[in-house]
């Protein structure tokens, strides 16, 4: 009997395991963006997968400059294939995570952080409260991306004082 249990165990934990590693990245086609921090992907068995952007706040669709934002992520990703590097489920079940897509360039291609391209083009903050469980370094360069769209008065910084979606949609839910 304890010899079936440890082999049960074993399978369990195997199991467990290749499932783990299975949801730390996820590869497809970008076939819905919801808004300037939202895409669905295709992912393996056809199954659709709503990502939401990680450590990146961009404004609602109803608020300034949220349609410019859902634009710009959807010129980026919409019908491409991408990779999501999970962090976190948030607390409505989309999975957070990095978004990566590649780009041609002469000789060869490139590889963009979508997330970060979201930021540096002023149709996204970086989301401060969340940035802290991104990979080392990210949100350094998160952070500096939005400074340096500012000071260009990129996207949504023409405007002298933009209002942060998190405080607009606090706003909203007050009104």
């Amino acid at each position: 009997m304890t010899r079936l249990l440890a082999k049960w165990l074993i399978v369990l934990s195997v199991l467990l395991l290749a499932f783990g590693l299975q949801a730390a990245e996820i590869i497809g086609k970008v076939i819905a963006v919801s808004d300037g921090d939202t895409i669905t992907v295709l992912a393996p068995g056809n199954r659709p997968t709503k990502v939401r952007l990680a450590g990146i706040d961009a404004p609602e669709r109803s608020q300034p400059f949220g349609q410019k934002s859902r634009q710009h992520l959807a010129d980026l990703v919409f019908g491409k294939e991408v990779r999501v590097s999970v962090v976190d489920k948030d607390r409505y079940g989309r999975v957070v995570g990095i978004v990566y897509v590649p780009k041609a360039i002469p000789n060869g291609e490139i590889i963009i952080d979508v997330d970060l391209a979201q930021i540096e083009s002023g149709h996204a903050w970086a989301y401060r409260d969340y940035l802290r469980g991104l990979p080392s370094g990210k949100a350094g360069r998160y952070l500096s991306a939005e400074r340096d769209a500012k000071e260009k008065r990129q996207g949504l910084w023409v405007d002298k004082n933009p209002e942060p979606p998190w405080d607009w949609r606090k706003e909203q839910r007050r009104r």
